[in-house]
């Protein structure tokens, strides 16, 4: 069983920064794939960005390009998602995913709340 757990997130002004972390436990990080989604009030969740469990490729939303890094660090078992040049609609909860090929179920971490606001 792999646990995820997130940390980071905040309050931050426009044209601020954060850093968003997915720790995993349980299972190496390896063989996941982590996905980050968010989801605004009255919105649905939406994704904004993805790695490969082999680090490459990579996705991200065009609303997120340029601004949003994903990374992944397997030898501490945790995915990043670096927040700049945030704007007040990237306000949401967000939260990321573990999948793998070699395992039926999802793991959700249990949402962090960035909020961007002057």
């Amino acid at each position: 069983q792999l646990q995820v757990v997130q940390s980071g997130g905040g309050l931050v002004q426009p044209g601020g920064s954060l850093r968003l972390s997915c720790a995993v436990s349980g299972r190496t990080l390896d063989d996941f794939a982590i996905g980050w989604f968010r989801q605004a009030p009255g919105k649905e969740r939406e994704g904004v960005s993805c790695i490969s469990s082999a680090n490459t490729p990579t996705y991200y939303a065009d609303s997120v390009k340029g601004r949003f890094t994903i990374s992944r660090d397997n030898a501490k078992n945790t995915v990043y998602l670096q927040l700049n040049s945030l704007k007040p609609e990237d306000t949401a909860v967000y939260y990321c995913k573990a999948e793998s090929r070699a395992d039926p179920d999802t793991y959700w971490g249990q949402g962090t709340q960035v909020t961007v606001s002057s």
